[in-house]
């Protein structure tokens, strides 16, 4: 590989691989690169085969039905597909695979850390969110409560999740194609920002779905072809592969072993991952795409064979990396950091996938990879679009605003409105935010998903004494309280505010700020002693019913 094609100006950094799930921003300025004309050509390939599925899509989306949930008519392998595809963001590969590259045997930690909230939603929130919900997880958390100020509450926090992920993922986008590309930092989050509105403002759901199941497809084929070249170096011989790596890494055997991380800062990272998974508006407005809950159950079923198999392959090729790029020839460089002079892989360790891929299969299969990761970005902002659009739409316009009389036309021109405003809010965001660290909204995203959608959703479903009340005021605790100590944190407080000691000690508050949550919730709603709350909670039994047998749910339009 030569080194001007990835070369970055000195201070670059990373992809965000502590939370390498949302795409994540490169820091500092990136030099313009030569031209890489095969990831062009292939990019451009993907988004006039999209664009074509967008322009088919439109044609069939004629109902709100169609337009938050695809008509109910994805089927739970497709489904499960288009979950995976939300979920393996570009990040998830390059910023997992440096992971791997830089600690070993750490990087396997994270990504099962990522896997791990899969069985949650499979076994506790799938099922009952199909037979409950229309088209949002408001649908389910205000299924027996007062509608207004719940859905206000739900329109919100999916919000702020939504605008926290879109300002990483446009970063993230505008950065890694200035990089890999050659276009201009505008140019791309630009590109971005247009052909995300273009997807859902004319197909909807259903063209957001069959574009991640393309992307995931292309990245589930890329991943295993490098996984299966690296292990063809080998003989298929993993203990040969490791031993080669320990050998190579400055760390030696110690890179096969966990490193040292505060426990209360590791279990508060698991509980975000873990139950912020399941609080997603993106991830959960999936299951409204298939015919019922059985199909749901599928998709969750797929989803997590398909996440699982796509994490192992990124410990191989993170693996890979250390034993074919490390220390090679034309693939490191030396860059000043606080001063001194600091030997790394060219372009930092984030691009240790892509050095992999041009060193397994040449020029070609470059320009592959660096054009699914720009699809991957691509697909991901369309999900999170969708979701943000049908919060304001849904939640706020049709059922809060209108009381539930608003008609579909109305409801439709809303989210297609709302979509236009979000795409240009993505791009003003993304072109304000190209020189911050951004890293810490992915965390945020994470803990205020399980701070307070998750209590909120999880207590509404299975608890009979949550009030209104409770799930209004709980949430907002939760949601605050992530923010606050967020900010109070070393991530903000100290690495961008720039103060010498930060007021919250950890990296990560999901262990206190959803406790915080929960406590609220039940502690409000148990003090709640009105009228109103006794008719609630008298409404849990019938709720029950239908969230175990689906009576009344039979169709994404007919309940």
């Amino acid at each position: 590989m030569q080194p001007r094609k990835l070369s970055l100006a000195a201070g670059t950094a990373a992809l965000l691989p502590t939370l390498a799930l949302a795409a994540g921003a490169i820091e500092g300025d990136v030099k313009q690169q030569a031209t890489n004309w095969h990831a062009i050509i292939m990019f451009f390939l993907f988004v006039a085969f999209t664009l074509g599925i967008t322009y088919w899509a439109a044609r069939r989306t004629k109902s709100a039905s169609d337009f938050y949930a695809a008509g109910g008519g994805i089927t739970g392998f497709q489904n499960g597909l288009a979950i995976a595809g939300d979920y393996m963001s570009a990040a998830s590969f390059l910023g997992i695979s440096a992971l791997v590259f830089d600690k070993g045997y750490d990087g396997l930690i994270y990504s099962m850390g990522f896997l791990v909230g899969w069985p949650i939603i499979l076994f506790l929130v799938a099922e009952r969110l199909r037979n409950l919900g229309k088209y949002t997880f408001a649908d389910v958390a205000s299924y027996r409560l007062q509608q207004g100020p719940v859905r206000s509450f739900a329109a919100l926090s999916t919000l702020v999740v939504v605008a926290m992920y879109l300002i990483a993922q446009m970063v993230g986008a505008g950065k890694l194609i200035q990089l890999l590309f050659g276009m201009s930092y505008g140019s791309a989050v630009l590109m971005v920002g247009v052909l995300m509105v273009c997807y859902v403002l004319f197909g909807g759901m259903l063209a957001t779905t069959w574009v991640q199941i393309i992307k995931a497809v292309l990245l589930l084929a890329g991943a295993t072809f490098m996984a299966l070249m690296v292990l063809a170096t080998v003989g298929f011989n993993p203990e040969l592969m490791f031993e080669k790596a320990v050998a190579a890494h400055s760390k030696g055997i110690a890179i096969m072993s966990p490193g040292k991380a505060d426990p209360i800062d590791s279990i508060s990272l698991g509980l975000a991952l873990m139950f912020g998974t399941a609080g997603l508006p993106h991830i959960l407005m999936r299951f409204f795409t298939v015919a019922d809950a059985k199909e749901a159950r599928k998709s969750v079923f797929f989803a997590t064979g398909f996440i699982g198999y796509f994490y192992i392959l990124t410990f191989i090729i993170g693996f890979g990396a250390i034993m074919l790029v490390l220390n090679q020839p034309g693939m490191m460089e030396t860059v000043m950091k606080d001063g001194k002079e600091v030997h790394q892989l060219v372009g930092g360790s984030n691009m240790a996938a892509i050095h992999l891929a041009d060193a397994v299969g040449g020029n070609i299969f470059l320009g592959f990879i660096s054009a699914v990761a720009f699809a991957t970005i691509l697909a991901v902002v369309s999900g999170l679009a969708l979701s943000g659009a049908s919060a304001v739409s849904h939640d706020l316009y049709a059922s809060v605003f209108k009381h539930g009389k608003a008609n579909e036309a109305d409801e439709i021109r809303v989210s297609k409105i709302t979509t236009v405003v979000l795409g240009v809010v993505a791009i003003v965001l993304g072109l304000v935010f190209e020189k911050q660290n951004i890293a810490f909204m992915v965390g945020l995203a994470f803990s205020i998903a399980a701070s307070a959608n998750f209590p909120v959703l999880f207590l509404s479903m299975f608890w009979k004494g949550l009030t209104t009340r409770g799930a209004v005021i709980g949430g907002l605790i939760g949601l605050i309280s992530a923010v606050v100590l967020i900010v109070l944190g070393p991530t903000v407080w100290v690495e961008v505010l720039k103060h010498e000691h930060a007021v919250f000690p950890y990296k990560n508050p999901a262990l206190f700020s959803m406790t915080l949550a929960f406590v609220a919730t039940w502690l409000i709603s148990v003090l709640d002693t009105s009228k109103q709350a006794a008719d609630e909670k008298a409404k849990f039994d019938a709720q029950y019913v239908r969230a175990m047998t689906g009576i009344g749910a039979s169709g994404a339009s007919k309940h």
